[in-house]
């Protein structure tokens, strides 16, 4: 009798997951997302799941380099789910973080302009689209978030979110 290895029956299933034949689009897209998103602490929270959200906030973007609201306040443990519209004509994106983060991580960007990164804290939104994030604010404190493409983040694309303790 052959014995299955490990690795065989993992890639298997792996495989089998992910076929259209055994999951609709909508949810082998949700579960190759939750398998992609690594959940790490962070000063400002940490990702969060879409069965969780409590409350949806629409952020917009403009080539005016500004954020539509870009001021926040929301209560520690909500779960928020960021709906970014780029309404311009050039690529923005939506990073959260503090600030010291984010002025560390626009040196890094304005150095290296076309630097790729995808963490649960970012979005991507090109001209004319949308964009996701998902995130549990699970600390208290003031945050902030910012386009971090080169000269967007010096333009005064930025704005600030107020976690209000339990």
């Amino acid at each position: 009798m052959q014995q299955i290895k490990p690795l065989s029956l993992a890639l298997a299933l792996i495989g089998l997951l992910a076929s259209g034949a055994v999951l609709a689009h909508s949810d082998q897209h949700a579960m190759q997302h939750s398998m992609m998103v690594v959940k790490e602490q962070k000063p400002w929270g940490i990702a969060g799941d879409r069965e969780q959200v409590t409350r949806t906030i629409k952020i917009g973007m403009s080539d005016q380099m500004r954020f539509s609201p870009d001021q926040l306040q929301i209560k520690q443990g909500e779960t928020i789910r960021f709906v970014h519209r780029n309404e311009g004509q050039l690529m923005h994106e939506f990073v959260l973080g503090t600030q010291a983060d984010l002025d560390a991580h626009a040196a890094m960007m304005a150095k290296f302009p076309g630097m790729q990164h995808d963490e649960p804290y970012m979005a991507h939104v090109g001209p004319g689209q949308g964009g996701e994030i998902i995130w549990t604010f699970n600390r208290a404190g003031e945050f902030d978030f910012a386009c971090l493409i080169a000269g967007h983040y010096q333009a005064g694309m930025v704005g600030k979110i107020r976690v209000l303790a339990e």
